[in-house]
């Protein structure tokens, strides 16, 4: 696939004379995101229970996007099932977990390289909102992580991933990994593919400052697992989830084979173990 979306093109035009404004604003983005950052954690210090801690974050990250110009948008919210289910995302940008945590009920976890644990009061904010840290380059942790998220899971929590693990500087999807899949699997609860669009131009992933713009995700319709015992059952739903995703998101497909292995160009953003999460 090689269609291309303009909202992944940074604004054209008049760039001589905007340039002092684009800069007032990304400052403007900044020092709000870190003022409302900074409210958050002190409050999520204080706030007993994980649930209202979530809502805590849930409304603070609403309110740095309507404060800060980038409209979001969510559809499709009806196909979130009551009961539990594990939400997979293409991954564009750093603001991408800022996006889900405000478009997602409170009732998610979200799975996390564990390299965010280690950021300094972004890795404790995190960890009052139960979020799941996960190794991506040691073998022996990364599966010791893959077990306590799948407990958390079996236990009836719903989860959200982006099963790519990192992004690149390009618009596409890269290789999904089958740790979500394997873990809606075992829960015996539905996959729910979703897409987030405008990120990469409100955050590039090339640097420089935030910018104003829409952003919108997309919820697609459940997919419901096969048995949990059926061969290549994960890899069934991650090539399922991911073709919805795809189609959906209208960006190339970063891929070169069949079993979605990411082409040499993108190789640094590779995760090691095969079916880590």
């Amino acid at each position: 696939m090689t269609a291309h979306h303009p909202e992944n093109s940074p604004p054209r035009g008049g760039s001589a004379v905007l340039a002092p404004f684009r800069f007032l604003y990304g400052i403007y983005a900044i020092v709000l995101f870190l003022l409302l950052g900074l409210s958050t954690l002190i409050l999520v210090l204080v706030i007993p229970g994980t649930r209202r801690r979530r809502t805590v974050a849930r409304a603070m990250s609403r309110a740095f996007f309507l404060l800060a110009g980038m409209r979001l948008t969510v559809k499709g919210a009806d196909h979130l099932p009551e009961g539990q289910c594990v939400v997979v995302s293409n991954h564009a940008s750093y603001l991408d977990g800022v996006v889900f945590t405000a478009a997602l009920p409170a009732q998610f976890s979200f799975v996390i390289k564990r390299e965010m644990n280690g950021v300094p009061l972004a890795g404790l904010l995190l960890r009052r909102l139960g979020s799941h840290f996960v190794e991506r380059f040691n073998r022996n942790r990364g599966a010791a992580d893959a077990r306590r998220v799948l407990r958390d899971a079996i236990n009836g929590n719903s989860l959200a991933f982006f099963p790519e693990g990192t992004f690149t500087t390009i618009p596409g999807l890269l290789k999904f990994h089958t740790g979500a899949f394997t873990t809606a699997i075992r829960a015996g609860c539905p996959i729910v593919p979703a897409t987030v669009r405008g990120t990469r131009v409100a955050l590039s992933p090339t640097g420089g400052l935030p910018r104003p713009g829409r952003i919108e995700v997309r919820i697609l319709s459940p997919i419901a697992p096969q048995a949990a015992g059926a061969d290549d059952a994960a890899m069934e739903l991650r090539d399922r989830a991911r073709a919805a995703i795809l189609s959906e998101l209208g960006e190339p497909d970063l891929t070169c084979s069949g079993d979605t292995a990411p082409p040499p160009h993108t190789g640094h953003a590779r995760s090691v173990p095969a079916n880590r999460l």
